[in-house]
């Protein structure tokens, strides 16, 4: 998420928030695939939890600071939009906003329950209308613009698939949180096993605990890097809240070394996988240009980092 304001804000919360402390990651050092995500399910759960809706603490109260409006510190500033909104116009019959659930709660049908339901990690403020036209949606590339009463998004649809394209500035942002949740959800107890597949369900309203689009989501991530607004939230979150972060804010390479990285290696099944497109940085179909990095994209869900220095 990019936005001008950042200089400042960043400057004036650093004054208040350390760094990643010291050692937090330690356990994680020099994993990869199934080993990495489970040691970092280890470091990130047995968190504080918070209810959905209370007259105590709840998120409605943490998103009104883990999402405020620098320039408006009575605003909350909305995802997939960018707009920002009065924090006290909870829902406001329509008019105002409330919590998307990044992660679709009906994908593992875990509804607004304490822990994967109310983990503000994955929660975040939304257009109510913007929220309904996300609905329950994968996420994956799409072509069609979504333009929403109020005004143009930056987000985009399909009218053939059922999919939905955040905004470039939080596409990145999205795909953490993704990711995220299918590490810090493992199926412990009575949590679901939140898993992230490279391939669109036939059924849209599936209550089995996947999301999609693997690939996709890794190439947000990497198009869309870490910013300044993801951690002052993460901070916000650990030190004021849940006390617990977001690896993939704190060390974006822990994405790739769990589901696959640029350089070709990946923990998903490798054994038969075909080459499906070649991508250039701004993520078009592109040609096979001298000298140019591209990124492979393969069947399996896995992508590679290539410069082309053949004839």
């Amino acid at each position: 998420m990019k936005y001008t304001y950042f200089l400042f804000f960043s400057f004036y919360t650093s004054l208040f928030f350390g760094q990643i402390p010291n050692g937090y990651y330690d356990d994680a050092q020099g994993l990869t695939g199934e080993v990495l995500k489970t040691e970092l399910n280890n470091i990130i759960k047995d968190h504080t939890e918070f209810p959905y809706t209370s007259s105590a603490t709840d998120v409605w109260d943490i998103l009104k600071e883990t999402d405020k409006d620098p320039n408006n510190p009575n605003n909350v500033i909305l995802l997939y939009s960018g707009w920002s909104k009065n924090g006290e116009e909870e829902y406001d019959g329509g008019n105002g906003w409330n919590r998307e659930h990044v992660w679709a709660k009906s994908h593992g049908d875990f509804g607004n329950t304490i822990g994967p339901g109310t983990d503000v990690h994955a929660l975040r403020p939304c257009d109510v209308s913007v929220n309904s036209a996300r609905s329950n949606r994968w996420f994956a590339e799409c072509s069609t613009e979504y333009i929403d009463g109020d005004g143009a998004t930056g987000c985009y649809t399909s009218s053939t698939e059922w999919v939905w394209k955040p905004n470039n500035n939080v596409k990145g942002d999205v795909a953490r949180m993704i990711f995220y949740m299918a590490t810090r959800y493992e199926g412990e107890g009575m949590e679901p096993d939140l898993q992230i597949i490279d391939y669109l369900p036939s059924n849209n309203n599936t209550s089995d605990p996947v999301h999609a689009k693997l690939s996709d989501l890794l190439l947000w991530h990497m198009q869309d890097p870490v910013d300044d607004w993801e951690r002052n939230r993460n901070n916000i979150i650990y030190y004021d809240y849940q006390n617990n972060r977001n690896p993939f804010i704190d060390q974006p390479e822990f994405a790739e070394l769990i589901w696959g990285d640029l350089s070709g290696s990946t923990s998903l099944n490798a054994s038969k996988k075909t080459l499906i497109k070649i991508i250039d940085y701004a993520g078009k179909t592109s040609k096979k240009v001298r000298n140019t990095p591209l990124i492979y994209i393969y069947s399996d869900g896995s992508t590679e980092k290539k410069y082309f220095t053949e004839e």
